[in-house]
């Protein structure tokens, strides 16, 4: 079976994040949508238009698939009907949705990915309040830690870390090769993606992966793109002082949509934070930004940002790989590529 997942129709809605990828690449729970449709389908699953076959079955790739609505969903595609969100389902139309959907995502994707396996053991030095909602894949490393999953479940990544001192309240997922360093207090609904860094006060944030909050500093109700830093002592306001709604900027047209009450950080790729930066309430940062004094008091920061000027694209892209290199990887020329398309918008 083929199945091709088209953004076309909801790859505008979901910016930052969509410059960069894919919307099916989005990851929210434990898991990226495509990576939720492969499992529990087991079909060819394309994001691109070349080579899908003529016969493959089109969903839109902003619909998250579960084990409970999978049968739904397939059926919908195969008769061509409408998908509307209901309790069952969810479609993230703005990036917002990323984190005021985790809660419910990581408890699927928990289902999903733990279902009928045995979890490794853990170190006797951790604490574990309810063990069977906490699952650890071979080869994470758990110490003199207390993990609370009375209000929702806990994973634990293949090769993760979590150092001492970390006090964690599910649901939560730790992502494959991800480290959370010493004396981090994590509430839930909060996704660390794989070969992050994460440290400090995290609450309902998403990290897509290979990023850092790597020192003390609040995160909260925030998605922070892939390739990311947020120096030390950086946070975010989440909450306006006057409790009313919060709204995003999502251009530079300034259209500005509500989020509800609650919404912090939208940071896109390759961006990053000096020390001590403070964010408002829901502020916007585009793609490979270097923010840096009084700019983050901006709500929308855009593409390609130097402090108050504007990235020279050669000196962005050997900064990019400079930070790539920390991780042992390099930027490659499809990354180049993209970021110059970008650049030159």
């Amino acid at each position: 079976m083929d199945i091709f997942l088209d953004d076309s129709k909801c790859r505008e809605g979901l910016f930052p994040f969509t410059l960069t990828r894919h919307v099916a690449d989005i990851r929210i729970g434990i898991l990226t949508i495509k990576e939720k449709w492969q499992r529990l389908t087991g079909a060819n699953v394309f994001t691109g238009e070349e080579n899908v076959p003529a016969t493959a079955l089109v969903v839109n790739a902003n619909i998250i698939p579960t084990p409970g609505n999978i049968d739904t969903l397939m059926k919908a595609a195969f008769e061509k009907i409408t998908v509307m969100e209901t309790d069952d389902i969810r479609i993230i139309q703005h990036p917002w949705q990323i984190f005021q959907y985790n809660d419910w995502a990581l408890r699927h994707d928990f289902r999903l990915v733990t279902t009928n396996r045995i979890s490794a053991a853990v170190d006797e030095t951790t604490t574990l309040i309810s063990p069977e909602n906490i699952f650890i894949e071979e080869g994470a490393s758990v110490s003199y830690a207390i993990l609370n999953a009375s209000a929702g479940p806990i994973y634990i990544g293949k090769n993760a870390v979590t150092m001492e001192g970390n006090l964690v309240r599910g649901p939560f997922a730790l992502c494959e090769s991800a480290t959370l360093k010493m004396g981090a207090k994590i509430y839930g609904a909060t996704t660390i993606g794989p070969f992050c860094v994460a440290a400090g006060e995290i609450k309902n944030a998403v990290m897509f992966g290979y990023a850092n909050k790597a020192h003390d500093g609040y995160l909260g109700d925030s998605v922070i793109g892939e390739w990311c830093n947020l120096g030390a002592g950086t946070s975010n306001s989440n909450v306006k002082n006057t409790g009313g709604p919060v709204h995003y900027f999502l251009n530079n047209n300034m259209e500005h949509l509500s989020a509800g009450n609650k919404g912090g950080l939208l940071m896109g790729d390759y961006s990053r934070a000096a020390i001590n930066t403070s964010f408002n309430t829901g502020t916007v940062v585009g793609v490979c930004c270097n923010i840096f004094g009084d700019v983050s008091a901006r709500k929308y920061i855009p593409d390609f940002s130097w402090g108050n000027d504007r990235y020279i694209f050669d000196k962005a892209i050997r900064d990019v790989d400079a930070w790539k290199k920390m991780k042992h990887k390099r930027i490659t020329e499809a990354e180049i590529k993209m970021l110059r398309k970008i650049y030159d918008l």
